[in-house]
C-alpha cells in the first residue's frame, strides 16, 4: 500500500510529501521544547563593609577546611608566574614582569574556577572529591564561561600593548634591558616618572573595567547556567550599587596579590585560594535569585 500523503505548499505551488517522514523544523522545535530553561533572575543586594569582612573570613575557613584544593590551584598560578618570567628572560625583557605581574589580579578570577566550586560544595553540604571539582572546570568549555575567557584575555592584552606603547612614547624604542636598570630609570628619570604616572592611570581604568565585569560574573557563570551578558550586567550593577564595599574589595584583592608576588610568587600558594574562596562567598552574599513574575 502506498504511504499516505499530504498536500504541502512548495515555493507557492502545491506538492506532495509523505507523512511518514517528520519535517526537520518540527524535530528541532520538539528537541528545543524538551530542554529545561533556566528562568531564575539575578537580583543585587545592598551590602556593607561587614559583608566584605565576613566573605574574607569564610574564604579563610574554606581554605583551611580543604587546603589540598587551594594549594593545588595556587600552585598552578605560581608555576605560571615562573614560566612567564622565564619567557620574558629569553626575550631579554625581564622588566616586563613588573607590569604583567600587576595584571595578574585581572586573570586571577578565571584561574579560581575550581576554588569557586569547592566553596559552592561546602556551602551546599556536598562532598569534596577531585573528579567532581576538576570536572566542573572541564565542563566550562561548553558553557558561557569559555566566552568570558576571551573578554579577560582581550583586556589583558590591551594592558600589555599599552605598556609597550607608553614605553616607546616616554622612554624611547630601546629601553634598558635589565630589571634593575628599568626600575632605576622609571624612578629617577623625569620621563620615567611621567611614564609611570600615565601608565598607572591607564592601567587603573582598564583594571576597573575588568574588575566590574568579572568580579561576580565568573562565580555566577560557574553557579548558574546563565548567559554571559546577564552575568556581566549583574556584576557591573553590583559594583555600581555598592561602590564603597566593592571598590574596597578590589583594592584588597589587588594589594594582597601584589604582596603575594614579592616572595618569588610563592605567596600566591595561600593568597590566591583564600581570595578565590572569598570571592565566591561575596557573590553568594550579593546576588540572590528569584523566579520571574
Amino acid at each position: 500500500m502506498a504511504a499516505e500523503s499530504e498536500r504541502v505548499p512548495v515555493d507557492g505551488v502545491d506538492g506532495e510529501r509523505t507523512s511518514s517522514a517528520p519535517r526537520p523544523e518540527r524535530v528541532v522545535s520538539t528537541i528545543q521544547s524538551q530542554r529545561p530553561a533556566f528562568r531564575q533572575k539575578p537580583e543585587v543586594r545592598t551590602i556593607g563593609l561587614d559583608d566584605i569582612r565576613a566573605a574574607l573570613s569564610a574564604g579563610v575557613s574554606d581554605f583551611l577546611a580543604a587546603p589540598q584544593f587551594g594549594l593545588f590551584f595556587g600552585g598552578v598560578f605560581v608555576l605560571g608566574g615562573f614560566l612567564l618570567l622565564g619567557f620574558l628572560t629569553v626575550l631579554e625583557m625581564p622588566w616586563m614582569i613588573i607590569f604583567l605581574a600587576v595584571g595578574f589580579p585581572l586573570v586571577g578570577p578565571f584561574v579560581a574556577v575550581g576554588l569557586y566550586e569547592v566553596s559552592r560544595r561546602r556551602a551546599a553540604g556536598e562532598p569534596l572529591r577531585w573528579p567532581e571539582v576538576l570536572g566542573v572546570i572541564v565542563n566550562q568549555k561548553d558553557r558561557q564561561l569559555a566566552w568570558m575567557a576571551f573578554v579577560v584575555l582581550f583586556i589583558f592584552w590591551i594592558w600589555a600593548y599599552q605598556i609597550r606603547l607608553l614605553i616607546a612614547l616616554f622612554l624611547g624604542l630601546a629601553p634598558v634591558s635589565t630589571l634593575e636598570g628599568f626600575v632605576t630609570t622609571i624612578l629617577s628619570d623625569p620621563d620615567g616618572v611621567l611614564f609611570l604616572s600615565v601608565g598607572t592611570g591607564v592601567g587603573a581604568v582598564l583594571a576597573f573595567v575588568l574588575f566590574s565585569t568579572t568580579v561576580l560574573s565568573m562565580p555566577m557563570l560557574v553557579d548558574k547556567d546563565v548567559d554571559i551578558v546577564t552575568a556581566i550586567v549583574t556584576s557591573v550593577q553590583a559594583v555600581l550599587s555598592n561602590p564603597k564595599p566593592m571598590l574596597a574589595w578590589g583594592v584588597l584583592v589587588t594589594a594582597a596579590m601584589m604582596l603575594a608576588l614579592l616572595p618569588a610568587f610563592l605567596g600566591l600558594l595561600f593568597v590566591l585560594p583564600i581570595l578565590g574562596h572569598a570571592t565566591w562567598r561575596l557573590y553568594d552574599r550579593v546576588v540572590t535569585w528569584s523566579e520571574p513574575a
